[in-house]
């Protein structure tokens, strides 16, 4: 157990280190239930874990594991689970691989399916599904865009020279735009629905936009890129409905590998390539938790935000996976939201009685003049010079 509440689970499972990972989440009659998968390259594998909310810890054994060959081309290079956790896309050196995930009372099975829209594509370095998972979108190390429609494969979009070669990418909370950055540090907004890029976002001659993300919380539609210029790293906030950057705020402080969203858009998560990672609260735009040298010297490649807890799984080449359970203040739970709204309508049938029992020398009683709460609006601020370096 490291400092921080963080802890290793890279030796757990099949063994070798685990090269990528993401959440499963699957809503059932009775529970949500939360599992994590993992991506072993060493022999390529796949493994699906249980998770345990109450100790927030992942299971020492897998519950389920496939393995994809013998070959390290057929190694798991990322992965993206649908939103309904019932199958997912890993990606190989060679392309895509599509998996169907059956779940039964104490075990988990996989199911490959054939896909050849996904397969014999090459190395697709960025995956992710839109929100209502209706649309899926590849990015390449060829540059190569493909948005699909889910599940028919129908092609949305496909283009070939969308970028020399893809960064990252983010689907919006609405999955009407997509944002993708390149490894030239220009980044472009795509119309999911009209197959077409809509906007270059700006940047000057020595800027690089690296890591994109949109805004999950579904109030104000934000869109988030860590933009460099040369050892410098801020975080830029820009507003989607003109495409126009509204602020920015120097976070991590160094060179930044990778940029991540919690499903409630409450936190942000910087990974850095010497191994350290923060999470921010989004609302205040402050470094919330910190876990340093978790990765020593190595780079985080990936953050992933359990759906369910305040819980990160982070990876790295050397270290492998490290579960961390995050240093901000806990959400409320279900049955403590009933709860209080239990016991605020006993204490309003408490009052109510206790004025009807008194109704006489309560409302004859003079009653005092109060002045009412006034609601200021803070004015804005001056402006500030709007170059971050």
């Amino acid at each position: 157990m490291a400092a921080g509440g963080e802890y290793s689970v890279a030796a757990a499972g099949g063994g070798g280190k685990v090269a990528c990972a993401a959440w499963i989440r699957r809503r059932e009659e009775k529970a949500t239930r939360v599992f994590a998968v993992y991506g072993r390259p060493s022999p390529p594998a796949l493994e699906v874990l249980g998770f345990d909310s109450v100790r927030c810890s992942l299971s020492e054994e897998p519950l389920a594991r496939i393995v994809l060959g013998d070959d390290s081309d057929e190694a798991p290079r990322g992965i993206a689970v649908h939103p309904t956790g019932d199958e997912l896309v890993c990606a190989t050196a060679n392309g895509c691989r599509l998996f169907k995930l059956i779940f039964e009372e104490l075990t988990v099975r996989f199911i490959e399916s054939k896909a050849p829209a996904l397969e014999s594509i090459g190395l697709q370095k960025c995956l992710a599904f839109s929100t209502d998972g209706a649309k899926f979108a590849i990015g390449g190390e060829d540059g190569h865009l493909r948005i699909l429609h889910w599940p028919s494969m129908k092609v949305l979009l496909d283009e070939p020279k969308a970028h020399k070669s893809f960064r990252d990418m983010d689907i919006s909370l609405d999955s009407e735009f997509l944002v993708s950055t390149s490894t030239d540090g220009t980044a472009r907004i795509w119309k999911i629905d009209e197959g077409a890029p809509l906007v270059n976002l700006t940047r000057s001659s020595d800027e690089k936009i690296e890591c994109c993300r949109f805004s999950r919380d579904g109030m104000k539609p934000f869109l988030f890129c860590t933009v460099a210029k040369g050892t410098k790293v801020v975080t830029v906030v820009w507003n989607i409905s003109d495409w126009a950057r509204i602020g920015y705020k120097r976070l991590l402080g160094k060179p930044v590998s990778t940029l991540s969203v919690s499903m409630d858009g409450k936190f942000l998560a910087l990974g850095s390539h010497d191994g350290d990672f923060c999470v921010v609260d989004v609302k205040e735009m402050e470094i919330s938790h910190w876990s340093k040298k978790l990765h020593l010297g190595s780079p985080v490649y990936g953050i992933e935000f359990c759906p369910t807890e305040r819980v990160v799984i982070s990876t790295s080449p050397q270290w492998g996976a490290e579960v961390t359970i995050l240093n901000v203040p806990a959400d409320w739970k279900e049955w403590q939201v009933w709860l209080i709204l239990l016991a605020l309508f006993i204490t309003s049938a408490i009052l109510f009685y206790v004025f009807y029992q008194n109704s006489g020398s309560f409302f004859g009683a003079p009653h005092k003049t109060t002045k009412p709460w006034s609601v200021l609006n803070e004015a804005p601020p001056s402006p500030e010079n709007q170059n971050p370096w």
